[in-house]
């Protein structure tokens, strides 16, 4: 079963003048749904901070380790990802509906080349059901509304929110934005979360030259105030650690490398 769910019913135009996180992103993992601007902004980064492939493939690798404990360990069979990005290899959908096809899953992004792609987010298992719903991340509200046509609030839902919490400053608190999306979820649910720490002084002059490139700002903070997001939950071990050192995969070439980016999951009690 699909759905699509736009917030409003007239969306922006895609702008091809200004790069996208989203876009940036596809590229650095290797994906073509991007445009020149997005390259050219994404090179930019890495000629200040090479790593960003790493990161940007660790973080892959954190979703996917972290929506598989969920659908086999604590018996998640719903997922609210918002700020999905675009598709690529081993969406939410994909991996937790591997585990259990009944699963549902309800993806968020504001981003318009997300919603012309969102019917690859939407190819959900017979058993199970996925919708994509257009809205932004500053809007609890609007995302809870949208998502409860699909997910039963009553039952546990695990909000996946990865990368994006870094674009809304400070003074938005971005903290009592995920509060509030966690307000609407009952007891059992589960917060993954993770985002850009300023462990590294090349990272935060990469992102300094992005932001004047005129995309929308990412903001790096301390991996102490990542951790505010788990506040009041009983965080998962081993707690909120470099998003390639939560529960590793065995693999050929030993311990993973420490990236950049600090992520961990939590369940509300």
């Amino acid at each position: 079963m699909v759905h699509d769910t736009p917030a409003s019913g007239r969306q922006p135009g895609i702008d091809t003048t200004v790069p996208h996180s989203a876009r940036i992103w596809n590229h650095w993992l290797g994906g073509k749904d991007n445009y020149p601007v997005d390259r050219e902004a994404g090179d930019r980064f890495l000629e200040v901070y090479p790593g960003m492939v790493d990161v940007a493939r660790s973080a892959r690798h954190f979703l996917a380790r972290t929506v598989r404990h969920l659908a086999e360990e604590e018996n998640i069979r719903q997922f609210l990802d918002v700020g999905t990005g675009l598709p690529t290899v081993d969406n939410t959908h994909e991996v937790a509906q591997r585990v259990a096809p009944g699963s549902r899953i309800v993806y968020v992004d504001n981003d318009p080349l997300v919603l012309v792609h969102a019917r690859a987010l939407l190819t959900s298992a017979p058993e199970g059901a996925t919708a994509y719903v257009a809205a932004d991340a500053r809007d609890p509200d609007a995302i809870v509304r949208h998502a409860a046509g699909l997910l039963d609030l009553d039952r546990p839902v695990a909000l996946m929110m990865l990368g994006i919490m870094g674009h809304i400053p400070d003074a938005q608190d971005p903290w009592s934005l995920a509060r509030r999306l966690l307000d609407a979820l009952p007891p059992g649910s589960h917060l993954v979360l993770s985002d850009g720490a300023d462990v590294s002084r090349e990272r935060a002059v990469a992102h300094d030259r992005y932001a004047e490139s005129g995309g929308v700002p990412y903001h790096l903070c301390s991996p102490a105030r990542i951790g505010r997001f788990f506040d009041g939950l009983e965080l998962l071990d081993p707690g909120v650690v470099p998003v390639s050192l939560w529960r590793p995969e065995p693999g050929p070439f030993g311990t993973p490398e420490v990236v950049t980016t600090y992520g961990a999951v939590a369940r509300k009690p």
